[in-house]
């Protein structure tokens, strides 16, 4: 299969076989991550792989049961701690504990992870993201010994796929791409542009399943209510603040 058509068939695998995946194919592929583009080539992320059976239920608990068959989950981070170490080791400052370095690592960490999961797809595995990271990552962080200076932003559960769910639908093109400059929308163009998601019969039957108004409610009403963003929200920035940078643009 060519790249584009791998990409354009991509499926999340919520069910896998009880299969380990080889030590030469994992190191194959995570090497794949290694090679993605990254902010002047620092490479400050880490990733960590988790196969041992009973640590990955408690990881998979943490993530609200997600992935709890996938053999092998990980947890790519950023990491100015190994970074700011060789700092320290060469004589030099530490600058990186800020705002910038956080939202470039976790771009250089996406870029990694997005590697990853085409190279794992490319060999027959089937992953999952799990953005359920960002709802623990405070007891993510401490199950998984992470230190100071490290904050886990993806998790990915891979493994042999055990089904072949259906495509999930997209946006299209003219709902997402820009010509030149931002060009805001009008309602008729939300109206054009959202089409495919509120008709997909799976959206459609969880409309009615929830007795909401439409699918828009699910989203704003059940799955990712305000209530629980702030909490969420407050629990992150806790965590960032106490573990790698003070919000502060002086800082």
């Amino acid at each position: 299969m060519d790249t584009i058509k791998q990409i354009n068939n991509h499926r999340s695998i919520r069910r896998f076989q009880d299969r380990a995946i080889e030590p030469a194919l994992l190191d194959e592929i995570l090497t794949c991550g290694l090679r993605a583009s990254n902010t002047g080539n620092m490479q400050i992320y880490s990733i960590i792989v988790t196969q041992e059976p009973k640590l990955r239920k408690k990881l998979s608990d943490l993530h609200f049961g997600q992935g709890a068959s996938a053999p092998l989950h990980l947890t790519v981070c950023v990491d100015i701690n190994r970074y700011h170490h060789w700092c320290r080791m060469r004589g030099c400052d530490e600058p990186y504990d800020n705002l910038l370095w956080l939202l470039s690592g976790t771009v250089d960490a996406s870029l990694c992870a997005q590697n990853i999961c085409i190279a794992a797809e490319s060999k027959g595995l089937g992953i999952c993201y799990l953005g359920t990271v960002l709802y623990n990552t405070e007891a993510i962080a401490k199950l998984l010994n992470i230190p100071q200076g490290v904050v886990p932003v993806i998790s990915i559960a891979m493994g042999y796929p055990d089904e072949q769910p259906a495509l999930s639908e997209r946006l299209e093109l003219e709902g997402i791409v820009h010509n030149e400059t931002y060009h805001d929308y009008s309602d008729d163009d939300i109206d054009r542009i959202h089409q495919v998601r509120e008709e997909f019969p799976f959206n459609q039957e969880m409309v009615r399943q929830n007795g909401t108004r439409n699918l828009a409610e699910i989203f704003t009403k059940i799955r990712y209510p305000k209530k629980d963003n702030i909490a969420i929200s407050k629990s992150l920035y806790d965590f960032i603040q106490n573990n790698f940078c003070k919000i502060n643009p002086n800082h």
